[in-house]
């Protein structure tokens, strides 16, 4: 059977792995020059160095994401230490965790920052909180996260300390933007692997770059199995007969015949590449809601060390100005005879992207003297700031349901991509469960024709 790909990103890459595994031939369309989607390193000439675009951290519960990374060769390549830090300004820092003592810490309102009869009603509305979770609600999607904590009574400190980022970390976007529901789905799938695997959900991180984490190790197969990448091809429609797919359209006018397509764009390119596909106007239509959110990232390499005390560090407050800081010395095993290398990260970043580079540069390096006490002195040697606009997509009040199923109406055409319905979502791991659940969709079409 021919399978035909189209997209490159990180769904792409691991529906051609696991299409090829299993034995079938495979091309890849990718509209760009190179493959990897949102998870890419950055070649940085001033530096002579290849930064991420961005830290991507994972969950220990993404089971898809980590087969992908077994087939590829790469799974060593990833990390979980079970903690973060929280820093506060001044430099104070606490261990944060979901288990041991740091976790029942947390879970009886004992969070950093929330004291007296705060911690009484943390306490109280996290006991409600886990309870709407595991037990939803119908109203859940008819509000915004922030919302939902003012309704089960959260205090203001508990939110700056730990709520409002878990929903910023999860979702990507701000509690006043995403539906309530989004967050709880999340955390719901969180608890129910963490049982599966009788394992807390603990947060790791790669200790390579993510060319060498997902690309180099998918090109590889790729070349042991004869896959056809094909760079600079866009796809202009998916072509149908009869009920089923039939290949794929280039915008030159080429036609890739094809007994199988995985169509795995990301959620802003999808117009326009179904209108032969029955349905497609509700797929549409759930595209238009799903709205980019954008985040920013800064590689700060600066003349000396800032003082950091863990891997990754969150800083208490920072909310849509900086939210966490990534020491790549100890993350990459890095040697900063050159320069000390710094990733920052700031989600849902609606106001730092019209600002020039030279801004988002100073404003990260005021947070950073303002939290990090070494750093008053720090120069920067060299600022790679990075910024996605479209790094994934909002969920508000009333979209749940609305992301479309990876099966199609039409027989061998299947959807991947982490916009569609994943129990992970905007997520590494929605992108390859997407995949697993899109390429099963193809191998149950190809056993039906055989049949």
């Amino acid at each position: 059977m021919h399978c035909v790909i189209v997209g490159g990103g990180l769904a792409g890459l691991a529906s051609a792995v696991w299409l090829t595994e299993a034995g079938h031939r495979v091309t890849l369309l990718e509209r760009r020059g190179s493959l990897g989607g949102r998870t890419i390193a950055m070649p940085v000439a001033a530096v002579d160095d290849v930064p991420d675009n961005g830290q991507h951290v994972f969950a220990s519960g993404y089971e898809h994401l980590m087969r992908y990374l077994d087939s590829v060769g790469t799974r060593q390549y990833v990390e979980f230490p079970g903690q973060m830090t929280i820093r506060m300004p001044g430099g104070a820092t606490r261990r944060s965790a979901f288990a041991g003592i740091a976790g029942a810490r947390a879970a009886l309102g004992d969070l950093p920052g929330v004291t007296g009869l705060d911690r009484l009603r943390t306490m109280r509305a996290q006991t409600t909180l886990i309870r709407h979770v595991l037990r939803q609600p119908d109203w859940l999607d008819d509000i915004t996260a922030d919302e939902w904590f003012r309704r089960i009574g959260m205090p203001q400190s508990a939110r700056d300390a730990l709520w409002d980022g878990i929903v910023i970390g999860l979702t990507g976007d701000k509690p006043e933007i995403s539906s309530a529901k989004v967050p709880a789905d999340l955390l719901v799938t969180g608890i129910r692997q963490a049982r599966k695997t009788r394992t807390p959900i603990s947060i790791g991180y790669p200790t390579v770059d993510l060319d060498t984490l997902f690309i180099d190790g998918a090109q590889k197969v790729f070349a042991d199995n004869g896959v056809e990448v094909r760079h600079r091809a866009v796809a202009a429609s998916i072509d149908v007969a009869d009920g089923a797919v039939a290949g794929v359209t280039l915008t030159d006018g080429e036609h890739i015949a094809a007994d199988a397509v995985i169509c795995a764009v990301p959620v802003w390119n999808i117009r326009g590449l179904l209108d032969k596909v029955p349905g497609h106007e509700q797929i549409y239509a759930a595209a238009e809601q799903l709205t980019p959110v954008p985040i920013v990232s800064v590689n700060l390499y600066l003349d000396r060390p800032i003082g950091m005390t863990d891997w990754g560090e969150i800083l208490l407050g920072g909310e849509g100005v900086l939210e966490q800081v990534w020491d790549r010395q100890r993350m990459h095993g890095r040697n900063p005879q050159r320069a000390h290398l710094y990733s920052t990260t700031v989600s849902a970043a609606y106001n730092l992207t019209t600002k020039s580079n030279a801004a988002i540069t100073d404003i990260q390096m005021q947070m950073l003297r303002r939290y990090f006490p070494e750093a008053e002195d720090a120069q920067v040697i060299h600022s790679h700031v990075v910024r996605m606009p479209k790094s994934t997509f909002a969920q508000r009040p009333g979209t749940a349901g609305i992301r479309p199923d990876q099966r199609t109406a039409v027989r061998g055409l299947a959807l991947a991509g982490d916009w569609t319905r994943t129990d992970w979502t905007t997520t590494m791991e929605g992108a390859c469960q997407s995949a697993a659940r899109a390429v099963e969709v193809i191998l149950q079409s190809s056993k039906g024709d055989r049949g």
